[in-house]
């Protein structure tokens, strides 16, 4: 098939098949990208709420593992805060350097590194008294410069509790303490040292590999941070203050890179943990899937699409059948294909429809070439036989002027009524005359024909009205019928013939009655009458021509009713309607 046979085929604008594709497939492309977008959105929803859920998850675990670090860090500062050797040697008044004080160091120290034994998270244990008494176990080396350090001023003003201190240079460790009391006097403050590693291992958390997580205190300083980052302390520092804080996840676009932060705030040590994943590596599977979703989303409408070119082909087949059906028809040719439409279906109906129609129209055309052909016979018959009415009239003259000089009155007559019968015939071209004249003709033909029997014709006209004789009727409407009645009815009898013409009205309608005591019909006879067309000499009609032509003209209940009994009578009604 060609390109532009089918761009015609299916244009919305020149052919239903157009119209039901199109349809067919805008529904078909709306529906497929609704549903694969909100197969993709739910998708990435989904694939967002299970990142944000691990992701809180694994802060949750890094945080509880840091915390079971810090609790037994705390049950052993509780260890040493309670511990009588440690009190009773920041008590003592020995000095350095001295034997006692040699001894004091050396219990000290022993049961520090027993504290510490077996756990590497620890990288230093310290007891400090304010009398500058310090001892330690680990490193980095430690003297009584601590004391004046800023780490100890906050260790010591939050001491009372749990202290937390972030302590960056080389090792990066966090620093816990706790105040050393003694009869409710401040005599010194017990420190451990977490390892920085151990703080990095347990936060090591990376959903993706450009994922980045900051642990910051409450001072707004980073207990960790990623060796390297994207993104700058203040960024996060702000973002963290924007965030107050509070747990959950939320969508940021940051130095135009959207990411998801995932934010967890610690009970136990009041740090917020936030965590930044970049969303394209997060949706990394969902955009493979989005494509995945498109493809096939390509594929199903191409087949849809194919499948609708066919439905809709199908659908409409007989409609383009019945479209060739027509072309051929309006072309002139009357003769529908062989190929018929059988479904019953609207389209198979208005198939019927137009065959039938054709075929009526086939039978109008064949009427109208049958009535041409009659016309233009009728037409070369006029044009043979035609002769000027004034050239018969003056030669009838001449043979009444004979006949009048040579003393024969039947000629004379019979001349007369001729005259007059032709000149009603040849010279006045109306359809319609009045009653009157339609006597006057009548009685003209009688005269004529009475001369053709021995026993003579009685012709009696009666009239109900005289009003009656100036209705309308058609031209040679009764002829006919007396010629009828007396051909037919009233030759060959043996007694004296009679017509009679009665004019009435009756239910506002013209009635004309012509009956004659002749030989009668019976009932086929009267059929085979209004079969058979009955010629006669002068006007070539006969009863059947003229019912035909009142029927034709004014239709049902008008025309010719003949009632007839065999040997007895012969009545001939006309029914026609009151035309002044």
């Amino acid at each position: 098939m060609k390109f532009s046979s089918l761009k015609k085929l299916i244009s919305p604008t020149v052919s239903i098949q157009g119209k039901i594709f199109v349809a067919f497939s805008l529904v078909t492309l709306l529906g497929i990208v609704a549903v694969t977008s909100i197969v993709y959105l739910y998708m990435r929803e989904t694939v967002k709420n299970n990142a944000i859920t691990s992701v809180t998850e694994s802060i949750r675990q890094a945080d509880e593992s840091l915390n079971l670090r810090l609790e037994e860090v705390s049950r052993l500062n509780t260890v040493v805060a309670t511990n009588k050797t440690v009190l009773d040697t920041l008590l003592s008044k020995t000095e350095e350097p001295s034997f006692e004080w040699f001894q004091e160091q050396k219990r000290i120290e022993e049961f520090l590194s027993a504290l510490i034994a077996y756990k590497p998270y620890i990288s230093r244990v310290a007891v400090i008294g304010l009398n500058e008494k310090v001892f330690f176990v680990g490193s980095p080396w430690l003297d009584k410069n601590i004391l004046f350090t800023p780490m100890m001023d906050d260790l010591l003003q939050n001491g009372s509790g749990h202290a937390y201190f972030h302590q960056p240079g080389f090792n990066n460790s966090i620093v816990t303490g706790r105040e050393l009391r003694y009869n409710r006097n401040l005599i010194g403050m017990v420190m451990f040292d977490l390892n920085d590693e151990i703080v990095r291992k347990i936060y090591d958390v990376k959903p993706t590999s450009d994922s980045m997580l900051y642990v910051v205190d409450r001072k707004n300083e980073f207990i960790y941070q990623p060796s390297t980052s994207a993104l700058d302390q203040e960024t996060i520092m702000k973002l963290n203050e924007e965030l107050n804080g509070s747990d959950g996840a939320v969508e940021r676009i940051i130095n135009q890179t959207s990411y998801l932060v995932v934010m967890r705030k610690s009970e136990y040590t009041g740090w917020s943990t936030l965590a930044l994943v970049p969303m394209k590596s997060l949706l990394t599977e969902t955009a493979r899937i989005r494509h995945m979703l498109a493809t096939v989303a390509i594929i199903v409408f191409i087949i849809i699409v194919i499948g609708t070119l066919q439905v809709s082909s199908r659908m409409t087949r007989n409609i383009r059948r019945l479209r060739s059906m027509m072309m051929h028809v309006m072309e002139g040719n009357m003769s529908l294909p062989t190929v018929e439409i059988h479904s019953k279906d609207e389209i198979g109906q208005l198939y019927q429809v137009f065959k039938s129609m054709v075929e009526q129209l086939k039978r109008l055309l064949e009427g109208i070439m049958t009535t041409e052909k009659e016309k233009r016979e009728a037409e070369l018959a006029v044009l043979q036989a035609q002769i000027r009415p004034h050239f018969l009239y003056n030669t009838l003259n001449t043979v009444k002027y004979l006949a009048k000089l040579n003393g024969v009155p039947n000629i004379v007559e019979v001349s007369e009524s001729l005259i007059e019968l032709m000149r009603g015939v040849l010279g006045n071209t109306n359809e319609f005359l009045t009653l009157q004249e339609e006597l006057q003709y009548v009685r003209s033909y009688v005269t004529i024909e009475k001369y053709k029997y021995v026993e003579p014709v009685h012709l009696m006209i009666e009239v109900e009205n005289d009003e009656l004789l100036q209705l309308s009727v058609l031209k040679l409407m009764l002829q006919p019928l007396v010629e009828n009645a007396i051909i037919h009815g009233l030759s060959g009898t043996e007694c004296e013939g009679e017509v009679l013409i009665r004019i009435y009205e009756e239910n506002k309608e013209l009635r004309i009655d012509v009956r004659d005591n002749g030989k009668g019909m019976s009932k086929d006879q009267i059929k085979a009458l209004f079969e058979a067309n009955t010629n006669t000499r002068f006007s070539g009609m006969g009863v059947r021509n003229v019912h035909e032509r009142i029927v034709r003209l004014f239709g049902e209940p008008y025309g010719v009713f003949l009632d007839s009994e065999p040997d007895a009578f012969t009545t001939v009604q006309i029914r026609f309607p009151m035309i002044t």
